[in-house]
């Protein structure tokens, strides 16, 4: 298995716009089959360090993880990801 975790740190930090983008991340789930589970997250801190969403999910293998980036869903996601952030970092490892 796989777990995709992404953090995101938004060009609008109000808390309005990171539940938007929250909204959109999490209506993710149930139409993407490849992926077994998905938690988003609004960071609770608001350090200079702190990223204003982390999203976690996980796919049962690399062949997932790769169908999951190309399915239509996800694609909407990324469209407005890219409008909104400012950064974001990744990390994919087997667990």
């Amino acid at each position: 298995m796989i777990k995709h975790i992404v953090f995101f740190k938004l060009k609008d930090r109000s808390e309005e716009s990171v539940a938007a983008t929250v909204a959109v991340l999490r209506n993710m789930e149930g139409k993407i089959p490849q992926l077994l589970s998905i938690e988003v997250g609004a960071d609770i801190i608001h350090s200079d360090r702190s990223f204003d969403i982390a999203l976690v999910t996980v796919v049962a293998s690399l062949d997932d993880l790769q169908a999951y980036q190309v399915h239509p869903a996800h694609k909407e996601v990324i469209a407005h990801i890219n409008e909104v952030k400012d950064l974001s970092i990744a990390v994919d490892y087997v667990i």
